[in-house]
């Protein structure tokens, strides 16, 4: 797997109910094509020229050099550390960025800092043997394999994501779900109770609308939509007492 190095890892993080971070990946082999926001920042700014090259992640081999030197900096400031925001922690195809992973959450722990995963890929069994107070997500935005074949080309299965998170709450974990980009009824039908239902284990899920595609805003009733789908999960989580948040702008009055 390619290398680079990096001068900083750890940052606090502009997410509305993230804290701080770790992306300690350039790159995602999952290849997502909502599109992916985090790709097309990275193209942005010069860090990667061409889908091809985001495919091909760059694992940052003085992650761990970095964090011994920035998390006696930022240690009390800290409530949990998200890995990750624009990239996988757990990535299909590339053991050594799951190896990478299990080390800083491990070096987290070591300082009492909880970790908090966020996944589309496949929750190792390492991850068992960490701190029970870390928490490990996946995103589910559908049970169909025909909508994850389009536009998560490279993920793990839904089902397969779910049977990981679900061996990690009945080891005593928490988890979580996060349903966004939640896409319209022209993109594909489907019940969104039934989705939530699958993960009704869970004790967190976010939801959010799907944004930066023409399909999307191309559907006249998408703000009614969102808000219904709002309503369904509010209702769905405090009927199963599951913590949620509705990420900022999903739910529009006209």
């Amino acid at each position: 797997m390619k290398t680079i190095t990096r001068k900083t890892l750890l940052y606090k993080t502009g997410v509305e109910y993230g804290d701080f971070t770790i992306n300690h990946v350039l790159g995602c082999s999952h290849g997502c094509l909502f599109p992916c926001y985090a790709f097309n920042m990275a193209k942005r700014f010069g860090n990667v020229k061409t889908y091809k090259d985001w495919l091909e992640p760059k694992l940052v081999s003085n992650a761990l050099d970095l964090l011994d030197k920035e998390i006696p900096r930022y240690k009390n400031k800290i409530k949990s550390v998200q890995l990750c925001f624009t990239t996988d922690p757990f990535m299909n195809g590339y053991s050594e960025v799951s190896e990478m992973t299990i080390k800083i959450i491990n070096k987290l722990n070591k300082n009492k800092i909880k970790a908090v995963t966020l996944t589309k890929g496949t929750i190792p069994e390492s991850a068992l043997k960490t701190e029970k107070y870390n928490e490990y997500g996946i995103t589910l935005v559908s049970l169909s394999e025909d909508f994850r074949r389009q536009y998560e080309p490279f993920t793990s299965s839904y089902e397969e994501r779910i049977a990981c998170l679900r061996r990690m709450h009945e080891a005593g974990f928490k988890t979580w779900v996060s349903i966004e980009p939640y896409p319209t009824p022209n993109v594909i039908e489907q019940d969104l109770v039934a989705i939530l239902n699958s993960v009704s284990f869970v004790d967190y899920i976010v939801f959010g609308r799907w944004n930066y595609n023409k399909v999307i805003s191309s559907y006249k009733d998408r703000d009614m939509f969102f808000n219904i789908s709002v309503k369904t999960v509010i209702d769905f989580c405090e009927g199963h007492k599951i913590k949620y948040h509705i990420k900022n702008g999903t739910v529009r009055s006209k």
